[in-house]
């Protein structure tokens, strides 16, 4: 059997040194009053569609903390040291929001380490939610209370994911070395529904659900979950990104992750699937080493900020594209990137494909480019990816 690696392997970057980030001086590019900073009406979100195919999203990582101990992770408390745990000020997190705003990112993803850890997040998500975002946060739920779950409510949270590693309570909660969370996760489902908030387990395809990927619905089910999305294993990030280990849980031949994606066809029948079908198999196809079909739009619709408020393009990237401060849009790439198999990134860069086809398309007519239109129009894709957010209206629209 063949051993399963990237198509291109990313160098481990080194820790950024402080004299890297003094040479990008703090400022405030993004003035209160700023008409960018006008919240969307349809009309502007219809425009954005055609102009530049619509929403974009940041993942922010405003906290290196965490508080769980998973194996397969760079962010467990066994390997980072607290001596370098870092928080974002909410100062800057508020600026960064803004430049995210007035760069056209409509979805905020607040990540960690652990985001509670960050005693500033619920106002993170107010302003956010102030300046017409979608605030979503990815948790351990390690901390969760009926008070936190309240709060983040309160916020004006949009969206809750939370990480499942097994199909048991004691599988997981002894990978998380989170004694309990499992009921903490069942409680909390139960809150965000009632006041309308959507939440989605979020399952690394790791060996210790591969074992019992079938019981995997039924478990979800009973603590509360009604969607799923799985993160594909991963064995080495380039940026500063930590969520990633060369542990025997993620390391998986060839022939065996071939087999595991065949086998999610069985789960979408038992409990809805985030990662569209169309996207599942691109991912195949990139396993096989075979050419890609959908580019990835990370770096130009979607980015990932960390702790040093430094800005990569994704996770994987191992050079940042700018500091935030400097970030005005110039630094906006598209160059067909297929390097790696992140779902938050490749899943919906096949859903948004199509809208980005659409914003080739006008600029082409603007100028006079009517074959270059057609061709952007009859993208041979679009029909795939139309598929794809019809399969994934319902989760879609709930976010």
């Amino acid at each position: 059997m063949t051993p399963v690696a990237p198509a291109q392997e990313a160098p481990p970057s080194p820790p950024l040194a402080p004299s890297a980030i003094a040479a990008s001086p703090r400022r405030l590019p993004v003035a209160p009053d700023d008409p960018a900073l006008k919240r969307d009406t349809t009309i502007d979100f219809l425009k954005g569609v055609i102009r530049d195919s619509g929403p974009g999203f940041a993942q922010f990582a405003i906290t290196n903390a965490c508080n769980a101990a998973c194996a397969f992770c760079g962010f467990s408390v066994d390997k980072l040291p607290k001596s370098q745990y870092v928080y974002v000020t909410l100062e800057d997190a508020k600026a960064s929001i803004d430049i995210f705003y007035k760069q056209g990112v409509r979805y905020l993803v607040l990540v960690g380490g652990e985001p509670l850890m960050h005693r500033d997040i619920y106002a993170m998500i107010t302003h956010a939610k102030e300046r017409g975002m979608q605030a979503i946060i990815c948790t351990n739920a390690g901390l969760f209370t009926h008070k936190t779950v309240d709060a983040l409510i309160d916020a004006g949270l949009s969206s809750c994911i939370m990480s499942i590693d097994a199909a048991t309570a004691t599988g997981h909660e002894t990978n998380r070395r989170l004694p309990g969370v499992c009921e903490k996760i069942k409680l909390a489902n139960r809150r965000f529904h009632d006041r309308g908030v959507q939440t989605t387990a979020s399952v690394t395809l790791s060996r210790l659900v591969t074992q019992d990927l079938s019981g995997l619905p039924a478990f979800l089910k009973k603590i509360g979950f009604k969607s799923v999305t799985f993160s594909y294993p991963l064995k080495k990030l380039g940026s500063s990104y930590l969520s990633f280990s060369d542990s025997g849980l993620v390391d998986f031949e060839k022939e065996e992750l071939l087999h595991v994606f065949e086998e999610l066809k069985k789960i979408r029948r038992k409990i809805h699937v985030v990662n569209p079908s169309v996207s599942v198999e691109e991912m195949k196809r990139f396993v096989k080493g075979e050419k890609q079909r959908f580019e990835c739009f990370g770096g130009s619709k979607y980015f990932y900020l960390d702790w040093n408020l430094m800005l990569y393009r994704c996770h994987f990237w191992e050079t940042p594209m700018c500091s935030i401060w400097e970030f005005d849009g110039s630094q906006k790439v598209r160059d067909g990137c297929t390097r790696c198999m992140i779902d938050c990134y490749r899943d919906p860069s096949v859903l948004q494909h199509f809208g980005v086809k659409i914003a080739d398309a006008a600029a082409a007519l603007k100028r006079g480019r009517v074959v270059e239109a057609a061709k952007a129009i009859l993208n041979s894709e679009n029909l795939e990816s139309m598929r794809a957010v019809v399969e994934g209206l319902s989760w879609i629209g709930n976010v």
